[in-house]
């Protein structure tokens, strides 16, 4: 009998606490709220991975309930469009996923005010990427560079700081800064409209909305130590915030950014309001998830397995040349830390055994309940292709010796690839896969039954014994299957 994932977050009361604290953040300030919306906004599946029963869209859904009063601001940096930076779950660039945001905010009734692009420097990608916003009917905005930032505040707080930047029309009282991932520029975005809007007399607050590091687990709680896996190629530290202890004399979690930052933060506040209402970088938030977890056992495996992910993940982008080998060390030493090893996950020794007895390409999934199946490559199938199908076929209780598809309806589709466009490897994708089931699911029964299993993958793990190709990880992706592979290349 297939078993649920042990649930180790109550998401229900996680939204009401969140959306009380940032109610009072609301009401603490006069005209206007900046609000920095850390991590992912929508579709926030990093969260839902480490806290087993958070919903990837709780965000959204709690500023759902404040969308007459707000208003979204989405920031970008230039240097991300240049270099075609990733978003790692979705395997989209940040770029587009600007546009993607837009629409999915629009579509549900939130107000987009604006873009902003920030270390703005006339980059040609980014020129063309403001052009493509604008004819979409979306305003953009600069925000520059800023020497010596975030040490030399004199400069920073000057009309040749924040005051270079362009100033953001905004109209309503909750103003929130997401972006498509970190490092994008929420924080410079927040204290410089707390600037321009000084010098408008107009009385501003800021406060932060992130979820992780969270602030009240320990220092090296598996949870934080994932955040810091996940934000590698950001030199992302866990920090105890030295501000907070001081303080108050409590230990708190934060990370260096937010740190090294906060001076400058307390010197916008004092200019501002002749002083600050915050004394620590923890003060500054509004995060409720650690006040959430229900099983820290739940949410400890979870998080370790993640950091696993996250290691196999680097190994593979480094062996494609998107990332340097430092960024794999990091994750090595994490892995220690975190005290997991690749015997951890139990698919990496299973597609390892199955490549072993085939000699050729394997992959192996774990099921919700523990059990672990394989997959190997043929003349028809690639390895991950037949993994599919042999985990819908357990998922329906269909015999494993019963093919779903015949021959007869795979070979026209190989003919295809090879003889027609121009495809040297025959064997069909994940997606030929599916589509080819989803016909033969016409007229039987079996593929039938072994389609309709599909949503039951979601939150498997996998493991493949080589690096699969674009086609086959966008769909594990869209399936909601977790991936890792092996750092190295089919023959």
């Amino acid at each position: 009998m297939i078993t649920e994932s042990k649930i180790g977050f109550d998401n229900e009361k996680y939204l009401k606490m969140q959306s009380e604290h940032i109610r009072e953040r609301i009401a603490q300030f006069g005209d206007k709220l900046y609000l920095e919306f850390g991590g992912k906004l929508f579709d926030d599946y990093h969260a839902s991975r480490v806290l087993p029963g958070f919903k990837p869209d709780s965000k959204l859904q709690m500023l759902l309930q404040l969308k007459d009063e707000a208003e979204i601001v989405i920031v970008i940096n230039s240097d991300d469009i240049e270099k075609n930076k990733i978003r790692g779950d979705l395997g989209i660039t940040y770029d587009v996923d600007v546009i993607r945001l837009f629409n999915v905010f629009t579509k549900i009734g939130l107000y987009v005010s604006s873009v902003v692009l920030t270390r703005y420097d006339n980059q040609p990608t980014a020129d063309a990427f403001q052009s493509r916003l604008e004819a979409l009917g979306i305003k953009v905005y600069h925000h520059y560079s800023i020497k010596g930032y975030p040490s030399n505040l004199n400069y920073i707080i000057s009309d040749e700081g924040y005051g270079r930047n362009e100033y953001i029309e905004t109209s309503r009282k909750l103003v929130v800064i997401t972006a498509p991932g970190p490092g994008s520029g929420k924080m410079a975005t927040c204290l410089s409209q707390l600037y321009h809007e000084h010098k408008r007399g107009i009385n501003a607050g800021y406060a932060k909305f992130e979820t992780f590091p969270i602030w009240n687990l320990p220092l090296r709680h598996p949870v934080n130590i994932a955040y810091e896996a996940a934000t590698a190629d950001l030199n992302d530290v866990n920090m105890i915030d030295p501000f907070h202890l001081e303080a108050y004399g409590k230990t708190t979690v934060n990370y260096n950014r937010d740190i090294e930052i906060f001076p400058v933060l307390n010197a916008m506040f004092e200019m501002i309001l002749g002083e600050s209402p915050y004394k620590s970088p923890t003060d500054m938030g509004v995060n409720m998830a650690g006040n959430c977890i229900i099983d820290d056992e739940a949410t400890c495996k979870a998080a370790r397995d993640e950091i696993i992910r996250r290691f196999y993940i680097a190994m593979c982008d480094n062996k494609k040349g998107l990332i340097p080998l430092e960024e794999v060390v990091k994750l090595e030493l994490l892995m220690k830390q975190a005290n997991v090893t690749a015997d951890d996950r139990k698919v990496i020794a299973a597609a390892l055994k199955r490549e072993q007895e085939t000699g050729a390409p394997a992959a192996a999934m774990e099921l919700p309940d523990g059990t672990v199946l394989t997959g190997k490559t043929s003349d028809l199938l690639g390895a991950v292709s037949a993994l599919l199908l042999n985990a819908l076929k357990h998922f329906a209780g269909i015999d494993d010796s019963v093919l779903l598809m015949s021959p007869h309806v795979i070979e026209p589709i190989m003919d295809l690839k090879v003889n027609h466009l121009g495809n040297n490897n025959p064997r069909i994708h994940t997606d030929e896969t599916l589509y080819a089931l989803a016909i033969c699911a016409t007229t039987d029964e079996n593929a039938k039954k072994a389609i309709d299993q599909l949503s039951k993958l979601r939150g498997c793990e996998v493991h493949s014994t080589v690096i699969l190709s674009p086609v086959d990880e966008r769909i594990f992706k869209r399936l909601g299957i977790n991936l890792t592979c092996e750092p190295k290349y089919s023959n």
